[in-house]
């Protein structure tokens, strides 16, 4: 997983300038490699496992002493939190919902802090990816809801997703600001000169 290199941020930044000329919106478009380090899933997990091996086996076996068990379960969890922290295995313990909920989160105050909720005429656009998650939402101030439904960036969105699960976060950011394009040019059409909020694409560490 790697984040856009400069001259692939330029492309999206390019794409974002050629809509805004058609369109009273301002999009911005935020990437992160992932919504959160989720720092207490290795000691979750790590803590059931050696809550529940150790006490397994000796339930079964009746081998283990109460101090061997004890000395069990702080091994087996010293141990699991460490190895669940290698970043291949953190990111399947994961739960797909709570990724979900934690990118959510994120897209949202970035909304705030990139002020998309301060344009003119309330039509800010923000455009959120978290690779990691695989997570792809679209948020529109109300000058642009009232125009144009929800249901609207759904299939955009849908395939935006489908690109960032096969590596092509480029290729999903291009053909996303495009075709939000064609549906802002249409319903919330340029009628001012403006640039309001900066065009480059926005990566968090």
């Amino acid at each position: 997983m790697t984040l856009l290199n400069k001259q692939e941020q330029e492309q999206v930044a390019a794409a974002i300038t050629a809509v805004e000329r058609e369109t009273d919106a301002e999009v911005v478009t935020v990437l992160t490699a992932q919504a959160d380090n989720y720092a207490y899933i290795p000691l979750l997990w790590a803590g059931i496992f050696a809550l529940l091996v150790p006490g397994i086996i000796n339930y079964l076996t009746n081998w283990l002493s109460a101090d061997v068990l004890l000395l069990s379960q702080w091994g087996v969890f010293a141990l699991l939190s460490l190895v669940f922290r290698i970043p291949g295995i953190n990111r399947r313990l994961i739960p797909r919902s709570v990724g979900y909920w934690r990118a959510s989160n994120l897209a949202r105050r970035q909304f705030l802090e990139q002020n998309l909720h301060h344009t003119a005429g309330a039509t800010g656009m923000l455009i959120f990816v978290s690779e990691a998650e695989r997570y792809v939402e679209i948020l529109v101030d109300r000058g642009i809801s009232s125009q144009i439904d929800n249901d609207a960036w759904e299939d955009i969105i849908a395939a935006f997703t489908k690109q960032v699960k096969q590596g092509e976060t480029l290729k999903g950011f291009i053909s996303c600001i495009e075709d939000c394009g064609k549906h802002l040019k249409s319903k919330v059409p340029a009628t001012r000169q403006k640039d309001e909020l900066p065009n480059h694409l926005v990566i968090l560490s």
